[in-house]
């Protein structure tokens, strides 16, 4: 077994750890496992949505650039807080580049980014069997239309059990 020692260095102590992707990726799942190996708190994105935002979701609308504006700049506020508080992991779809800019603009050293990757097959079918999300399966396709894949942080195939993700993920942060 690896000791938290083994992921925390001097370079990435008190980081924010931003699991992302589109919805059903597994970000919440993923990032809940991870903050429990690696010993910080686990925050939702979702949670800190508008209920304006939330409920045009749940009808069905995707949201735009302006709906995410207050949202994301509220987050980049809180990964600062984080970060001064000793590191968290933070799920959140964060699709677009100028999205993850403008959650980095607060602590831009402080956020390790690691990206969820699956095909819209997957992802379909994954998000077919939720329930009680306000995602659903029509609102997929606007996420992948928009999602810019960062060329940084580390990518992971979903396809596995997101025990194996974060196994993954792991010794991908002892190597980088």
């Amino acid at each position: 077994m690896v000791s938290l020692n083994d992921y925390f260095t001097e370079e990435n102590n008190a980081m924010v750890y931003i699991v992302m992707g589109v919805s059903g990726s597994g970000k919440t799942t993923v990032g809940q496992l991870l903050a429990k190996k690696l010993g910080l708190p686990f925050y939702d994105a979702d949670d800190f949505h508008s209920p304006a935002n939330i409920s045009k979701m749940e009808s069905g609308t995707p949201l735009t650039d302006q709906d995410r504006e207050g949202w994301l700049k509220k987050l980049a506020d809180h990964i600062l807080e984080w970060e001064s508080n000793g590191g968290a992991v933070l799920a959140c779809s964060a699709l677009k580049e100028k999205y993850r800019q403008t959650l980095c603009s607060q602590a831009p050293n402080a956020v390790h980014w690691i990206f969820l990757k699956g095909s819209k097959e997957l992802i379909k079918e994954r998000i077919s069997h939720r329930k009680g999300h306000f995602m659903d399966a029509e609102l997929l396709n606007s996420q992948f239309d928009i999602l810019e894949e960062p060329a940084y942080g580390i990518t992971v195939s979903v396809e596995g059990s997101a025990e194996t993700v974060v196994e993954i993920i792991l010794q991908k942060l002892k190597t980088d």
